[in-house]
């Protein structure tokens, strides 16, 4: 009985480990899955920022190329930076204004800020001009590039209730940039300062949450189901593997041929008898039988026709015997009957009436009908009276010498022991 509740703890150990590791596979991919798609919309705001700054760079480029862009001085313009001869007159008098890269690049950021798409910041940590002066995200930027940390720089910023993206990429000095800046001391190739560039993220964010959410909801979806699924699995498994052990069980403590217990477990149970019966200060008592001239038969007719004679002896006494009274088979021709709290009067009364029923057997076979009969010996005992009484085997011996007088007497009869 106290091997049940292991079994069953064992049994739910095993689910709980199976379940942990199959909702840590699941976890995982579901985490690999959000991780990545977070990583890949991270990956494309970045490639945007790369690519705006990369634009702005090939503008800075052809402006620089081609020595400014020119175009007509209209009034209110504000005055750029100090450069060689910032304005020319065209044949029809009209005043073209040169704008270098930097102040074409300024130009640009006011127009792209005007339409809301994105904005960018021409920026220094030495400005020329006081609007190219950093913000603290800049200025950081900027340093860590300088001390060859990082080749560029992304952040986002909480702005209100929109989440900005902000990217700063390096502006290197070229031979055009010296016009400006040679007074600075700057050299060609070092780093003059940066382009940032800001865009709300808000949306891309908010789909990013969005989409946690659904894999937090299918990841509890799918851990049901295969909780249920594992559940099912475990159980139908179980039953299975219990069914097997009893199989397995009944089979190691049942003779094959009479489906009777065998010799172990009869013997086991009658040890288990008389500590019970010694518990109690009742008696126990015990049947050894053995079929009379059974050998004739095998002889005569065959182990087939034995084998249905024991069979048949199987049956008679099952229904000789009470209910609480347990028959086996003992080895050959020999049966041993456990009948519990059974002083030495009843047992002869019951080992009686199975001989009776043995002497009324008839068992047909192949068109014949076979008869046998029994020798009896039975004894009794009460083993919290009697020390030898407790010992299963010495009250096998007392039967079994009662057994032997039984058939030295004549065969068929009951002898007490």
């Amino acid at each position: 009985m106290e091997s049940v509740p292991a079994t069953r703890s064992h049994w739910r150990t095993f689910f709980i480990n199976l379940s942990l590791v199959v909702l840590l596979a699941v976890s995982g991919l579901y985490a690999g899955l959000t991780l990545s798609s977070g990583r890949t919309v991270e990956a494309e705001i970045t490639t945007r920022a790369r690519t705006i700054f990369g634009v702005l760079l090939v503008a800075r480029s052809w402006n620089a190329i081609h020595g400014g862009d020119f175009v007509e001085k209209r009034p209110g313009d504000l005055p750029g930076p100090p450069q060689r001869s910032p304005d020319v007159v065209g044949s029809d008098g009209t005043v073209y204004n040169r704008r270098n890269s930097a102040q074409m690049t300024r130009e640009m950021s006011e127009l792209v800020t005007r339409d809301g798409l994105f904005t960018f910041h021409l920026t220094s940590l030495q400005p020329l001009n006081p609007a190219n002066a950093p913000d603290p995200f800049e200025a950081e930027a900027l340093a860590r590039i300088e001390r060859g940390e990082v080749a560029e720089v992304s952040a986002q910023e909480q702005r209100g209730e929109t989440n900005q993206f902000r990217y700063l990429g390096p502006l290197r000095v070229e031979e055009s940039c010296l016009e400006c800046h040679a007074a600075q001391g700057y050299r060609v190739g070092q780093v003059l300062g940066g382009i940032s560039v800001t865009f709300d993220v808000t949306e891309a964010e908010q789909a990013v949450a969005r989409g946690r959410r659904i894999a937090i909801g299918l990841f509890a979806l799918t851990a049901v189901v295969l909780l249920v699924v594992l559940g099912r699995l475990v159980s139908g498994l179980h039953l299975r593997l219990n069914a097997a052990e009893a199989r397995i069980v009944e089979m190691a403590i049942t003779d094959e041929l009479t489906g009777l217990r065998n010799r172990r477990y009869v013997g086991q149970r009658l040890t288990e008898e008389l500590a019970r019966s010694q518990r109690h200060g009742r008696h126990c008592a015990c049947i050894l039988f053995d079929l009379d001239h059974f050998k004739r038969v095998n002889d005569a007719d065959g182990h087939a026709a034995g084998d249905a004679v024991l069979r048949g002896v199987a049956a008679a006494g099952r229904v000789a015997l009470r209910e609480s009274d347990l028959l086996g088979r003992w080895g050959g021709e020999e049966f041993l009957a456990v009948l519990p709290e059974t002083d030495l009067a009843g047992a002869e009364v019951i080992a009686e009436r199975l001989r009776q029923a043995l002497e009324a057997m008839r068992i047909t076979w192949q068109g014949k009908v076979l008869a046998i009969t029994a020798s009896l010996g039975v004894v009794a005992a009460l083993p919290s009276r009697d020390p030898d009484a407790r010992d299963a085997e010495l009250m096998v011996a007392r039967a079994d010498q009662a057994l032997y007088r039984a058939k030295a007497a004549g065969r068929n009869r009951v002898e007490p022991g």
